[in-house]
């Protein structure tokens, strides 16, 4: 029982920092090794002085889903564990950890949801940028699809888990 606790402790801190990183970082596209888009920044890099130079994103309505939804999905995963640690301390032998669970999930689906939109309308997203066919997908976007699967899967087993002595 307690590996199976540290193992889903250390998953549930595995997501949440990749969370974190996917929708703070700055490579959701990728242009080139010096042109990147985020969800809140287009930047370049300076050659000579080796600094990024970043400025705001164009507000579109799909990019503004994209955030919120990411930023959701951080808030429930960080509720998520708080919670968690709550229900460990404060239930009793026996009890299930359901809001666990069901907070966990909501993180995977906002997550699932803000990867898709952005699959599936990244031209009007990135509508002022340059032909899309020269840059790809960057390493975020992938951490976010990588999520998905986690947090959902963790959700689960938050919801099958029950408190023993």
């Amino acid at each position: 029982m307690a590996i199976l606790l540290i193992f889903i402790t250390l998953l549930h801190l595995f997501t949440l920092a990749v969370v974190f990183v996917a929708t703070m970082e700055k490579s959701w596209w990728v242009w080139s090794s010096t042109e990147r888009s985020d969800l809140w920044y287009d930047c370049r890099l300076d050659n000579e002085t080796e600094t990024w130079f970043c400025v705001s994103s164009n507000e579109t309505e799909w990019l503004q889903a994209v955030q919120v939804l990411m930023v959701l999905s951080a808030v429930f995963c960080s509720v998520s564990f708080l919670v968690f640690l709550g229900q460990l301390f404060i239930m009793s032998k026996g009890g299930l950890f359901y809001l666990t669970g069901v907070c966990q999930a909501f993180a995977g689906l906002t997550t699932f949801t803000a990867v898709l939109i952005y699959t599936l309308h990244n031209k009007e997203i990135l509508q002022d940028a340059r032909n899309l066919s020269s840059g790809h997908f960057g390493y975020c976007f992938i951490l976010a699809w990588v999520c998905v699967p986690l947090l959902m899967w963790s959700g689960i087993m938050y919801i099958y888990l029950r408190k023993r002595k």
